[in-house]
């Protein structure tokens, strides 16, 4: 099954509760954190939810 590599590029600091959350939720914690995850509907939505602050690679 295909991944996902997401990368946090930005500080969550400023950001909405919710966009803390779900940056926490996904495993990162801090600037260039990355986190490979598997190609979900759920993990799609939370990356989109915060896309302003992560890039998104999908790897094989």
């Amino acid at each position: 099954m295909a991944q996902l590599k997401i990368t946090q590029v930005k500080s969550r600091i400023g950001s909405k509760q919710n966009h803390r959350d779900t940056l926490r939720s996904l495993g990162l914690r801090r600037i260039n954190d990355v986190v490979v995850k598997e190609d979900r509907p759920e993990i799609r939505g939370m990356a989109n939810t915060v896309r302003h602050l992560v890039t998104v690679e999908e790897v094989d």
